[in-house]
């Protein structure tokens, strides 16, 4: 069998890095912050699939010329799309707005000319994927390590990055499947942000409340940072309910106040609140992502 448009491409599991005794199974990659791409090369002609099977090739024409730095007439690559900003860190919100140009990082390889590899282990399939691409501008085979998984957790975190990607040596290429066979593993880091107010639930949070609407203090001032909806049990749902509405007030503590989109069913509360916030990070309009309610503390 030879691949061909759409390949559903494999996905890992979220979890944490593998135990200390099993680390030199496992090889390590940094994480990217970016969209999972799947591209197609056949006879000098390139042709890019999204994570949902979409034909995305239009959309990245920088990428163009990948198909000529490829050492064979047909293949299957496997990798993310990543833009960096102006730090030159990876930047999901540039990679949104498309304002720089987008770098591919391949890690893997399904099929060359006539032979799919998806059945070789992850590492002859990695020897493979660094010896049909050549690096360009726009396109590189990212660096990889074997073992000492918390060395390269600790070094993303210190630098910013979202994570790692841990791969057990040995592993197949699993079309279509999510295998604990790749661990993502996120770095998150702990912040506290002020509750100013929140919005209503819906479905089994009807009778609570959807989201927290938090902000950080700066110049006498309580600017939004968004809103957090995960986290909550049902005895945290309740306590923070109490608590909230005894705090309702008519006035928006936000200065400015938030995007109409959080303001349509907020409710305001006076900002008398903190809690701890467990978040990827903050994007450049100031607003928490991919952000989960951790603890909750008063400020009076």
């Amino acid at each position: 069998m030879t691949l061909c448009f759409p390949v559903e491409p494999m996905s890992a599991t979220l979890g944490s890095l593998p135990a200390a005794a099993d680390d030199d199974n496992w090889a390590y990659e940094i994480k990217w912050d970016g969209y999972r791409t799947i591209a197609f090369v056949e006879a000098g002609a390139l042709r890019l699939q999204s994570r949902r099977l979409l034909d995305v090739t239009a959309k990245y024409p920088e990428l163009g010329g990948l198909a000529a730095s490829v050492n064979a007439r047909r293949a299957v690559l496997d990798g993310e799309v990543v833009c960096f900003d102006e730090t030159g860190r990876p930047s999901f919100e540039a990679l949104q707005r498309h304002d720089t140009q987008a770098v591919f990082h391949i890690f893997d390889v399904l099929s060359i000319d006539d032979s799919d590899t998806i059945g070789l282990p992850y590492e002859q399939r990695r020897d493979l994927v660094s010896g049909v691409v050549e690096a360009g501008s726009n396109w590189l085979v990212p660096a990889h390590r074997i073992g000492d998984g918390a060395a390269l957790v600790a070094a993303t975190l210190e630098r910013g990055l979202e994570g790692v990607m841990a791969k057990r040596l040995g592993s197949t290429y699993q079309i279509g499947k999510r295998t604990p066979n790749w661990r993502k593993i996120k770095n998150r880091r702990r912040v506290e942000l002020i509750v100013g107010g929140f919005t209503a639930g819906g479905g089994n949070r009807a009778g609570s409340f959807g989201a927290l609407l938090v902000g950080q203090p700066e110049d006498g001032k309580l600017h939004f940072a968004g809103g957090v909806g995960t986290g909550f049990n049902q005895q945290t749902l309740e306590m923070l309910r109490t608590r909230l509405l005894a705090l309702r007030t008519d006035e928006c503590p936000f200065d400015p106040p938030p995007p109409r989109e959080y303001r349509r069913d907020a409710t305001w509360v006076r900002p008398e609140l903190t809690a701890t916030i467990e978040l990827t990070e903050f994007t450049n309009d100031g607003l928490v992502r991919q952000a989960s309610f951790i603890g909750l503390t008063s400020t009076t």
